[in-house]
């Protein structure tokens, strides 16, 4: 299984940014994928996940109400839409995915995307 992240950048505060996660090697549809983050000395920390299983979408506090998780099947390809940034959403986010039911644990993963730099000035 290879995931493949994309969409970062630089952006102004109260811009918005998609990030794909191209999956490649599995079957789609069996997958829970999620979306995690990661800012310079600190832990990795859980954004967001879609189980491509049973369609359970769930969000990090952070994340709840500015930023939308969403797939599409024809192109195993999942969405991170974020709109509202923050200097504090500044992080290499990453993809992450697993045939085990959606968790906003990092070790419930096993396959991991490469990360896409987002950075948000204020």
């Amino acid at each position: 299984v290879q995931l493949q992240a994309s969409g970062g950048g630089l952006v102004l505060a109260g811009g918005s940014l998609r990030l794909s996660c191209a999956v490649s090697g599995a079957t789609f549809s069996s997958y829970s994928v999620a979306w995690f983050r990661q800012a310079p000395g600190e832990e990795r920390e859980f954004v967001a996940v879609n189980s491509r299983t049973n369609g359970i979408i769930y969000y990090s506090d952070s994340a709840k109400g500015r930023f939308t998780i969403f797939s599409d099947n024809a192109k195993n390809t999942v969405y991170l839409q974020m709109n509202s940034l923050k200097p504090e959403d500044t992080a290499v986010y990453y993809c992450a995915a697993d045939e085990r039911p959606p968790s906003s644990m990092s070790s419930t993963y096993y396959w991991w995307g490469q990360g896409t730099q987002v950075t948000v000035s204020s």
